[in-house]
Parts: structure tokens; sequence; C-alpha cells
């Protein structure tokens, strides 16, 4: 019994010293676990960011794209004292870098050092092949840490940093082209658009998927390519081509830049489409600036003034309200309307011309320019089919080009055009903002058979697989009979040839246009300063476009502000550009 005794004793004391083990076994594992997160791994992994896609010219110059920008890193543990000065040396060889601020680099910490920022694709490859050498040449030596109990080889390394967007044709372009912002995914800096093209096309341009290596290392810490591996293909964005010729868009920003320093003027834009397509071939500031490197000064030239910008219009707006009349056969282009001498009272107010004429035919009223005789003819118009005759051609409502933050305009009230001066002022385009785009888009109405078109600036874009996807199908709609646009478009032509647009003539072309000069009112007063504009198109027996001009704020003369001295000759260079290009080919 005793004997029993004892060994039940035993019993508790043995499973005590277990249950001891047992946690000290426990205690060691996870130590282990612990420590292991600070061994060398036996795998690693490599991510290859995806790029954004490039935006392209119609003549195939690539105007954005990105490039991998990489950094240089060290542990300075692993360099070989002995040879300590043929790393520093070498190092500079490759890496273009100065002797003294590699040594600084070096001394200023034993540890994990950055050597270099923002590394090329190019210089980042040479640095690669010099890391390999640099292991065959004993320059690396193994560290072992006394603290931590481990021994490990690092070396150089070059590792992805970032995205860089690179504009290569500086500030042609812009500001359509847009520009982006930076921004960190995975300590990787990556880019978006915020702007122009990039940001209207930013799911388009933006990267679709990194692609990954991860497998196991061999001893200079590359990854050993084998059935282990697990590799991800790298997908980038999609490239965006454009409908715009840099060649034609760079010719006519250089007219552009001189006319702007000549005229004293705030801006001069450009824009022609295709009237048959509305393709945009070229859309040109003289306001520009370099998406690489924005100045401060520079920010008032961020947005996109051709459809940002709403300003009244001045005489350009004669032919919309012209063709109202004529579709509501309210007008007889040959009968003759009284100017009285170019001075008109309505109401309390006085409407005043240039010229002094006694009489014009209706549609002279239009080829000299009238206030008197359109405020006249506006009046057949109900104030109804006034205002959303006006809508119709696109006034206060957005035109569709594919660039973000468009404006709309503003146009009287319905009620508003019940009244004979709100009639008056509108048709010689006062009391109304229209943006250049909406004049541009509707003067082509008259170029094409009275239908609407959407411009478009950028063509098709070609995902990572190769294939081509067309952005947008054009939606015809016709806005005004075929015979009324005809007729208006002759009237036109005629103002070329004979009225306020003879500076734009060139011979062998069909060339029709309107001229618009119109006060800048300021808090409620209209000041001495003018924008001048010119609306047209310009027509071979193939060819047909639409183009327009505006010059904001031009001061160097008194007279310098009338369109048919400013807006029109730069049309006309234009063209001729065109016809040095081959866009047009004079008829004899």
């Amino acid at each position: 019994m005793q004997k029993i005794h004892k060994k039940n004793g035993k019993i508790p004391f043995l499973f005590f010293i277990l249950l001891i083990c047992f946690l000290i076994f426990i205690a060691v594992l996870l130590y282990w676990a612990t420590i292991d997160r600070r061994l060398p791994r036996l795998y690693a992994k490599e991510i290859n960011s995806a790029l954004r896609g490039k935006i392209i010219s119609k003549d195939n110059f690539t105007i954005a794209s990105s490039e991998k920008l990489y950094k240089a890193v060290v542990d300075t543990r692993n360099i070989n004292p002995n040879k300590k000065q043929l790393f520093i040396k070498l190092y500079s060889l490759y890496s273009k870098e100065k002797v003294k601020n590699i040594e600084k680099s070096i001394n200023s910490y034993f540890g994990t050092v950055v050597l270099s920022y923002d590394i090329n694709a190019i210089t980042a490859w040479h640095l690669k092949e010099l890391a390999r050498k640099l292991y065959r040449l004993g320059v690396f030596i193994s560290y072992h840490d006394k603290k931590s109990g481990i021994t490990f080889l690092h070396g150089l390394n070059i590792v992805e940093s970032g995205e860089y967007r690179l504009y290569n044709y500086k500030d042609t372009l812009t500001p359509v082209i847009g520009y982006v912002r930076k921004y960190e995914k995975n300590r990787i800096t990556k880019v978006y658009g915020v702007k122009g093209l990039e940001k209207k096309y930013n799911d388009i341009l933006n990267p679709v998927q990194d692609g990954m290596i991860k497998g196991s290392k061999d001893v200079a810490g590359n990854i050993i390519l084998n059935g282990y591996s697990k590799i991800v293909k790298r997908i980038d964005g999609s490239n965006l081509y454009l409908n715009i010729s840099l060649k034609l868009q760079k010719m006519i920003e250089n007219i552009l830049d001189k006319t702007k320093q000549r005229l004293k003027a705030k801006e001069v834009i450009a824009g022609i489409m295709n009237s048959r397509t509305g393709q945009i071939l070229a859309l040109a500031t003289s306001n520009r600036y370099n998406p690489s490197h924005i100045l401060k000064k520079q920010y008032k030239n961020l947005n996109v003034t051709a459809d940002e910008y709403a300003y009244e219009p001045g005489s350009v707006m004669k032919p919309f309200i012209f063709s109202l009349l004529l579709e509501e056969k309210k007008v007889n282009p040959y009968e003759l309307v009284r100017i009285y001498g170019g001075k008109y009272k309505i109401g309390k107010y006085t409407i005043r011309d240039s010229e002094k004429f006694q009489w014009l035919s209706a549609e002279d009223v239009i080829v000299y320019s009238s206030n008197v005789g359109i405020s006249q003819l506006a009046q057949r118009l109900k104030y109804d089919d006034y205002y959303f005759g006006l809508k119709k051609f696109g006034f206060s409502k957005k035109t569709g080009i594919d660039l973000p933050y468009e404006h709309k305009g503003v146009i009287p009230k319905l009620y508003d055009l019940k009244s004979a001066i709100y009639k008056a002022t509108t048709a010689y385009g006062y009391g109304i903002e229209v943006t250049f785009m909406q004049l541009l888009k509707a003067y082509n109405i008259f170029n094409d058979n009275g239908r609407e078109i959407r411009p478009s600036i950028a063509n098709y874009y070609q995902n990572a697989s190769g294939d081509k996807v067309l952005l947008r199908a054009q939606n015809y709609q016709q806005i005004i009979p075929i015979s009324v646009a005809k007729r208006v478009q002759q009237i036109l032509i005629k103002t070329v040839n004979q009225g306020t647009g003879k500076a734009a003539k060139i011979k062998g072309l069909q060339i029709g246009g309107k001229t618009g000069t119109a006060h800048i009112s300021s808090n409620g007063h209209y000041t001495n300063l003018y924008n001048s504009s010119f609306y047209g198109f310009a027509n071979d027996t193939n060819h047909h476009y639409t183009i327009g001009v505006l010059v904001r704020e031009p001061t160097k003369n008194y007279y310098s502000y009338y369109a048919a001295l400013t807006a029109v000759p730069i049309f006309k260079k234009i063209v001729k550009e065109m016809i040095e290009e081959g866009y047009l080919t004079p008829f004899k």
C-alpha cells in the first residue's frame, strides 16, 4: 500500500515537469517565430510597376509618356573596407554622381543608405550590371550582426521608386494636353491626370496591372527563375491617339505667339475642325506652360480657355439670327433694310454702326455687319422661336468636346426676349455669353449642310494587347434645313469677298466667315478693352474645314481691336499653312 501511495505521488510531479517542458517548448517556438522575421528571407518578390499610357499625335509623335524612376540602395555594413574607394569610384562612373556626395552618404550612416534618387531606366540597368560585377570583385562581404546573431550579405540594390511623366515637346498642345499629379501607392510614386486630356481619359491611360516575379533567391539576392517561380504579367495603360497633328499644331502656335506679341494681347486662340467628321486638327493658344515644370506665374494658363472661358461674342452672332429668320421665312435676303445712317433708337437705347449706310439688302446686313439692320430684323422673331433657336445652335449647352470643365455659357431668359432691346442686343452679340468651342461647333453647321457634329480631339486608344478601340461614334443631327445652311454659307462667302472679312480671301479656295468685335464688360460697365474674332470655313474640292480665331484684349493701337485687322489676318495665315501642309489644295 505504501508503494502504491508513493507511485501516486510521483504522477502529479511528472505531469508538472511535462507541463513546464511543454511551456518552454511553446516559448522557444514563439521566440524563433519572432527571430525569423529578422532572418534573411529565402524567397523574394519583385514588383514591376505598370506605366501610364502614352498620348500620341495624328502624325505619330509621342507627346506624353511615362518612364520609371529608380533609387540605388546599399548597406554600408557589407562594403569591404579595403575596397571602399573602388566602390565609390565605380559607382560615380556609372551613376554620374559626384565622388564627394557618395562618400558623404556612405560615411553618414552604418547601415542601409540611399545613394541616388530619380535614376532613369538606362542608368538603372547599368547600375544593376555594376552590382553583379561588384559581387565578383569581392567589394561586398558578409556582415555578422552581434545583436541579432544574423549574418547577411545585401550589397547594392536598384529598386523602383516611382513613375515620371515626360512631355517630349514641352509646352506644345498645352493646356489641352493637361498635366498630372503624384500620389503614393505601395511606396511607389504614381501619377493621375488633373486637367485636359490627361484627366478626361484618366481611366484609359491609367495602368491596368503591375507585374510581379516571386521565387527563391541566389547568393546575390537575385530571383531564380524556375518551375517554382510565380510570374504576373505587367499590363500598362492604353495609348491615346489624337486627331491633332503635332506639326500643324506647332505651326499655329508660332503664329499665335508672334501675333500676341505684336498686338500686345492678353491671349490668342485658334482652332481647326474637319467639317465632315468633327475631328479637331488643331486647338492652340498663345498662353501655354511646360507640364513638367509649371511656374507659379503660369497658373492662370492651366485652364483651357477655348471651352472654359465664356464671353460676349459681338457680331459673329448675326448669322445665327439671320438663319432663324430664313427658316421661319421672315426675311428675304434681297429685301432692303433702312439703316438710318448707322444710328437707330429702340426706346431709350441708341444702336450704332461704324459705317453710315442708309439702306442695305438683308443679306448685306451680315456682309457689312450692321447692328442697326440686324436689330430691326431680329424683331420679326417670336420670343420663343428666338430662345429655342439659340439653344438648338448649342448656346447655353456643352459642346461635348472631350475636355473636362467645359463652360455652358449664358443666353437671355425666355421672357427677356419679349423685350425689343434684348432681341436687338443679343442679335449682335451682347447680353449673351458663349465659348470659343460653342461658336466653332455652331459655325460648322453652315459648312456641313445644316448638321450638328460633336468636336473630338482624341480618335481612338490602343490597349496593351494591341486592340484599337474607337472612342465615340458621331451622332449627326439636322439643326437647320440644308437650303438655309447653304444660303447662309453663300452670305459668309460674300462677306469675305466683299465685306468685313476681305483680308481672309485666298484665290482658289472657298472661304467664308464673319467678324466680331465686342466690348468687354467689367463690374457692370463696358471698358475700353475688346475681344475680336473671326469664325468661318476654308474649303477646296475635297476638303472642308471650320476655323475659328479669337484675340483677347489687343492693346497695341486704338484701332487694333477691330477683327478685320487682328483675327482675320491670323485666319488667313492659318489657311496658308494648311495649304503648305497639303490639307487644302486651291483649285484653278
